[in-house]
């Protein structure tokens, strides 16, 4: 289901509304949430149009759903923008109070749509929402344009009444959030409950649909985005450690809740740094974790050009630090609330000089709290800079995410230098990684800095045998990070005709195609890679026993040319570079064109 309106008209709201309610009666539920980049886009107009679009099931679901079954369009821009991407047959909700000549005018609709024929093919129901809300909430004394803001509660009590949706949810949450002025408590109160009313006595809505809780595993969940779950993912890695956590960021859409949740956990000893520029955010970031603190940043793609070389800084003191990547259409501002996939090749070669990054990418939103946990134990174990790449579908998209029970979160040991008998600043340990050592510590002084450092004292060198041993030397310890790579898993038969490989955010849209192919007797596997870098290190096996490959990413190819590279594999790709994610239907026509409509 999709509500769509005007920025200011509330969607983000009542869709998050919904989610939550639907959350509590048990349903699995995923969502995506579309919004305009412009602040004050023009009103009415198809630039300022928002959407929420929100996917819940008796069954577990691992994405927002293609096209929508059920669309609420609050005006006519809300309705030329979504109408395509519903369903024939599907359900149309429309606010008809606000298809006035005007509003025609500014959607650039020549005839109301309404009375033209041209939605004959969807079940249309036609609501005065705004008239009806602003006579239903008279009583709390608002002034009209106060009350007219109430219409997306109106909206969202008459889904509530069509999909059996208890409202109590969200009326604790409406006077929790406007308690403090009673009259708008009241006025959106009423509104809900007008709107559930009109459901139940209107006699225009022929069925009425109960969907039933989802077979979950048994555990205590909550709602999340993926930027929430990152940052709990980040305070869960600290206190594992038994460290202070440094969050120091520059605020940049998608990426900015990591910052406003972590500014809440202050009782957790988490510290957050709103910088002045990104160069600076990583560079306090570099200090933090010189300090001995869990150090992290959080950027989007133009961000992250600018703090790679403080990143190259980190690879060269071997510092552990995690930088997190919210991905976004690029480049340069380009789709700033759009999703896309196209900064692997940033992150896996975006600094100067050899300097390799471990590479790790959460598959959902709940997923990355258990990324985020996994970047900060590989930095802290490996003493390296990890770069965890989320995306903006992941980031404001939301899941049920269950809260981890006693014995399910990994050991996060940090162990720090003490002892100067044996101390060595850059002497190698198990796993390739030269000692954290806090400064201040007795005899524990010790160079830091950009310029290369003498293998073992750590003293500035320029010896050019020393550069290059001490080039192989970090290159060695990223590719030791393999070992806590698990082994790769393939989801369908082990071989055959066709692998299709994802990663990050298309997890959930490729996952259910290939279920869906396999159903249909296609000889179709999946393989969704967590680590890019370094790779699982039976990849390469597994993609030679599959006489065709396809690669799916929101980028033009990075992923695809990497495996072509390091696997010399034929590999084929879908890419697309919408600002929106992948339609199971695309990844559907694109392996039956491989196949070539072949069944088992």
């Amino acid at each position: 289901m999709r509500f769509a309106g005007d920025s200011g008209d509330g969607m983000q709201l009542v869709g998050s509304q919904f989610t939550a309610t639907s959350a509590v009666f048990g349903n699995d539920i995923a969502t995506f949430p579309d919004y305009p980049a412009e602040i004050r886009a023009p009103l009415g107009t198809p630039a300022g149009v928002s959407g929420f679009q929100v996917n819940f099931a008796s069954r577990h679901v691992f994405t927002p759903g293609d096209r929508a079954d059920v669309l609420v369009a609050m005006n006519p821009a809300a309705l030329k923008v979504n109408v395509g991407d519903l369903v024939d047959g599907g359900i149309l909700v429309v606010n008809a109070d606000e298809f006035d000549e005007t509003n025609l005018q500014r959607a650039q609709y020549g005839a109301n749509p309404l009375e033209t024929g041209e939605l004959s093919r969807f079940r249309l129901y036609k609501v005065p929402i705004t008239t009806q809300t602003l006579e239903a909430v008279k009583q709390a004394g608002l002034g009209p344009r106060d009350a007219g803001r109430c219409k997306n509660f109106y909206a969202l009590g008459l889904v509530y009444w069509l999909f059996d949706r208890p409202l109590e949810p969200t009326e604790r949450w409406i006077n929790s959030k406007f308690g403090k002025v009673p009259a708008v408590a009241q006025a959106n109160t009423l509104a809900l409950r007008a709107g559930y009313a009109y459901g139940e006595t209107a006699e225009i809505f022929t069925v009425r649909y109960r969907v039933k809780p989802a077979d979950l595993p048994a555990g205590t969940y909550r709602n999340l985005t993926g930027n929430q779950a990152t940052a709990l993912g980040l305070v869960a890695a600290a206190q594992l450690a038994g460290r202070p956590l440094f969050y120091g960021s520059y605020p940049i859409t998608p990426a900015s809740e990591i910052l406003h949740e972590l500014s809440t956990h202050h009782s957790f000893d988490v510290r957050v740094f709103q910088a002045e520029d990104e160069i600076a955010a990583m560079c306090s970031v570099v200090g933090a974790a010189f300090a001995g603190a869990i150090a992290v940043t959080g950027t989007s793609g133009p961000g992250m050009a600018l703090k790679q070389e403080a990143i190259g800084l980190a690879v060269m003191t071997e510092l552990p630090c995690v930088i997190v990547n919210v991905q976004r259409g690029g480049p340069s501002t380009g789709l700033p609330t759009k999703t896309e996939q196209a900064d692997l090749w940033q992150a896996m070669l975006g600094r100067n000089g050899e300097c390799p990054v471990p590479v790790v990418a959460a598959r959902s939103p709940a997923d990355c709290f258990w990324t985020a946990l996994e970047a900060t134990r590989v930095a802290v174990k490996y003493m390296t800079p990890v770069i965890m790449l989320s995306d903006g579908y992941l980031a404001q998209g939301s899941e049920p995410w269950r809260a981890p029970e006693d014995g399910e979160l990994p050991a996060l040991e940090v162990r720090f230098a003490t002892d100067p008998a044996t101390f060595e600043p850059y002497a190698r340990l198990e796993n390739g990684e030269r000692p954290w050592a806090i400064p201040g510590t007795p005899g524990l002084h010790h160079r830091i800095g950009g310029l290369e450092k003498e293998h073992v004292s750590g003293n500035v060198c320029y010896v050019p045998e020393n550069h290059q041993r001490m080039v192989e030397l970090r290159a060695q310890k990223v590719a030791n990070v393999a070992r806590d790579v698990p082994d790769q898993e393939v989801f369908g038969a082990q071989r055959g005709e066709l692998l299709v490989v994802s990663w990050g955010g298309t997890f959930g849209c490729v996952r259910t195609a290939i279920e869906q192919a396999r159903d249909n007797g296609k000889d179709v596997s999946h393989v969704h890679l967590r680590w890019l870098n370094p790779m699982p290190r039976n990849l390469g096996e597994i993609l030679s026993r599959f006489r065709k490959v396809l690669v799916c990413e929101l980028n033009m190819g990075q992923l695809q040319l990497l495996l072509r590279g390091r696997y010399l594999v034929d590999a084929a790709g879908l890419h697309k570079v919408q600002g929106r994610p992948f339609m199971v239907s695309e990844v559907l026509d694109k392996v039956d064109e491989l196949l070539g409509g072949k069944a088992l």
